[in-house]
């Protein structure tokens, strides 16, 4: 287990990945801490994670885009677990929407979620690692480096996030602070509902792109599998070199430089 001892803030764990992130580092022995706004899921996962062990998980109710939200959250979080390791912001939402309909309304709660949320739950995160050191998660995504239609305004807010990541990268490595964003190419409960919204002839030829555009296995990837072992390293001391990155978990469908 390679994750004995650390306290892990995770945003989003009341499903898709964020549950997966919770379960991950359960299963390493960590102690862990699920935010989420859907608590009748969140508090389940919670549960079921800690029964099978090692490591425990904690749930809170946490709007990730309210800052008296967040930093209620992180005071109760950090006060249970005596300390604060890791932040892994996996919350996120997504709406499919032709760019010419996208509203102020649509607008608004990509970026609050996406982007606000990433600038407040890091931001706060900064305030508890400074002092230690620590590490620093986001969810960046391959919509935001390749085309996605009916998505622009979450492609949009994927960017934003990706080149916040960079930056704060540069600013806190000075505190011993590492902060990357993933890309991930996963099959989710988001994924489920973007596919349920297309015809059998959209879907059939969306699925034969991914069976060509995508070498290992020709879909996305099981998030329990492909993704957890790779989050495990990430807060890891393996990766303590690595910062100010866009790690791509695609099974080659982006190819990053």
């Amino acid at each position: 287990m390679q994750l004995i001892g650390k306290k892990i803030i995770v945003t989003g764990g009341a499903r898709g990945i964020g549950a997966s992130v919770v379960r991950s580092y359960t299963k390493e022995g960590a102690h862990v801490s699920s935010f989420d706004v859907l608590d009748e899921q969140g508090n389940m996962v919670a549960e079921e994670a800690s029964l099978k062990g090692p490591g425990k998980v904690n749930y809170y109710h946490c709007d990730v885009s309210n800052r008296n939200d967040v930093e209620k959250a992180f005071e109760m979080a950090v006060g249970e677990m005596d300390g604060l390791d890791l932040l892994v912001n996996a919350a996120g939402v997504n709406r499919i929407i032709p760019a010419a309909e996208i509203s102020e309304h649509d607008m608004d709660l990509i970026f609050k979620v996406n982007v606000y949320g990433t600038f407040l739950t890091n931001q706060v995160a900064f305030n508890y690692l400074k002092k230690q050191g620590g590490k620093i998660l986001n969810f960046a995504s391959v919509a935001g480096m390749n085309p996605y239609p009916a998505g622009a305004h979450y492609s949009a807010s994927k960017g934003a996030v990706a080149s916040w990541t960079r930056s704060i990268a540069h600013e806190w490595g000075k505190y011993n602070i590492t902060v990357n964003s993933l890309a991930p190419a996963i099959w989710t409960p988001m994924y489920d509902e973007r596919r349920s919204l297309m015809s059998k002839e959209e879907l059939k030829s969306h699925d034969e792109s991914y069976s060509k555009a995508i070498p290992i296995g020709g879909k996305l990837g099981d998030p329990d599998k492909d993704l957890g072992p790779v989050l495990v390293f990430l807060a890891s001391e393996g990766s303590r070199f690595i910062t100010g990155q866009i790690i791509p978990v695609d099974g080659g469908l982006v190819s990053t430089r």
